[in-house]
């Protein structure tokens, strides 16, 4: 088992899946989003800013809830969230909805088989045939 400090209080935990902070400080942050998004609810037209200045929380780590989808934003170019492929301002998440079907159909595209043709589907079958030799 990997043991680490904590990138938010420097103390030591046991590692279990590859997280950078314990588990203490996972609880406060977990309950800091909570507060955060009651504000959001609250305050529905409040920017980033005045979010975390009233919530005390950095604008680095709201940011990243909204690329993780767990909160989502009222306007899309109020925090200057924007798509990782196209660069369109988004609301939440990493990609726009356009960016997002276009990798789903690449992704579809990549993992569909073809189709055999006729032409090797009889190749196949005379090469599978058991053969028998004449003894003359």
């Amino acid at each position: 088992m990997e043991v680490r400090n904590c990138k938010m209080c420097g103390r030591l935990f046991n590692v279990l899946n590859n997280e950078r902070i314990c588990p203490a400080c996972q609880k406060k942050l977990e309950d800091k989003f909570h507060e955060v998004k009651q504000y959001l609810e609250d305050h529905p037209g409040a920017s980033v800013e005045q979010t975390a200045t009233d919530n005390d929380i950095s604008t680095k780590q709201i940011r990243q809830w909204v690329k993780e989808e767990r909160l989502i934003l009222s306007s899309a170019t109020e925090a200057g969230i924007v798509c990782e492929k196209c660069g369109k301002p988004i609301r939440t998440g990493r990609f726009c909805d356009k960016c997002k079907e276009s990798m789903a159909n690449e992704f579809q595209n990549v993992y569909q088989k073809p189709e055999p043709k006729m032409e090797d589907l009889h190749s196949t079958r005379d090469r599978d045939r058991m053969r028998y030799l004449k003894n003359e």
